[in-house]
């Protein structure tokens, strides 16, 4: 008898993950809606814009993070990144970089930070959750150096600010620029992971990294391309902190990293590596969103709140275990 479970048991895990985060998003709103206090302004579109707003951030990330975790990776260090990033980008707003130098600058700083982990974790075959666990101090300490600990105001009418801008709050539509720019990126990483080699190639070395190498795959160097391009999100992931906020602050974002893997991991992605699609990893945004908005409705505070998160990522791991037991059958 074949040791490899039957196609019927992999095409229904393969459904599960495919349904699962549309389900999970479903059962959050529902739960939300129970409240007589939440219902009536949950749905409303300028409520309905403030969680697209709240996802913009988280769901950038995912897109870098989906890729380190589908081949079988992990980074820590993203939440620090988008610190150290909107403040480089307010820092060069305030010395008079033009708003185009700036977002490349700050975006490109993000990829810098990304292209460290890649070549140490590459180069050097040490495990990504040291590295970026370390690169994580470091980064933080380099945006509190740069800030001169202490927050970072952007000049005002840069353009800059108008990437997350909440026009008409009370309207759905206009949505901001960030929103678009989100979508737009998910769609494109879409089609890169599920329609291109580099995208098998991921999916390949998270699989079974030997086997892929075995195959001819440059490892090492995909590993430091797919943490360079994944910190070229991360960046962006600043630059977005950076117009919402309209200054840098070193201290924000802290934690930033766990919502962002919450979210990928209950998209469908294995912290195993070789599973995991970019919807899922948006849809697990949004539902990281809804819950932190449906809590601020519900007027919890925010050790609450942080308790619920916990709970959803502690959730969320015990889901991919389950999943990957199941698959293992």
């Amino acid at each position: 008898m074949s040791s490899n479970p039957p196609q019927n048991r992999v095409h229904l895990v393969a459904l599960l993950n495919a349904v699962g985060p549309f389900f999970g998003l479903l059962l959050v709103l529902g739960l939300f809606s129970l409240s007589s206090e939440v219902r009536p302004y949950l749905f409303t579109g300028g409520n309905l814009k403030i969680i697209l707003i709240q996802t913009v951030i988280v769901a950038i990330g995912a897109l870098g993070m989906t890729m380190i975790i589908v081949s079988g990776g992990i980074d820590l260090s993203v939440g620090s990144v988008v610190a150290l990033t909107s403040v480089l980008g307010a820092t060069l707003l305030v010395r008079g970089c033009s708003p185009a130098a700036t977002l490349m600058l700050t975006i490109l700083a993000g990829g810098v930070v990304g292209l460290v982990n890649g070549l140490v974790v590459a180069g050097f075959r040490m495990m990504p959750f040291i590295v970026t666990l370390g690169m994580m101090g470091v980064v933080r300490g380099t945006a509190k150096w740069l800030a001169g600990n202490q927050t970072v105001n952007n000049p005002p009418g840069t353009p800059i600010n108008d990437l997350m801008a909440r026009l008409q709050p009370t309207e759905l539509f206009p949505l901001p620029p960030g929103v678009w720019i989100a979508i737009g990126l998910a769609i494109i990483m879409s089609v890169v992971m599920r329609h291109t080699i580099f995208g098998r190639y991921i999916f390949a070395i998270g699989s079974n990294e030997a086997t892929a190498r075995l195959c001819g795959i440059r490892v090492q160097m995909h590993k430091v391309i797919i943490y360079t391009l994944a910190g070229l999100f991360f960046g962006l992931a600043g630059l977005m902190q950076l117009s919402r906020l309209t200054q840098g602050d070193p201290t924000v974002a802290v934690g930033l990293e766990l919502d962002i893997i919450a979210a990928v991991v209950i998209g469908g992605a294995s912290l195993n590596g070789g599973t995991g699609s970019i919807l899922g990893s948006m849809i697990g945004a949004l539902i990281m969103a809804v819950l932190r908005n449906g809590s601020n409705q519900m007027g919890w505070q925010n050790f609450t709140q942080e308790i619920i998160i916990g709970i959803v990522i502690i959730l969320a791991v015990g889901l991919d275990k389950l999943r990957q037991s199941r698959t293992a059958r």
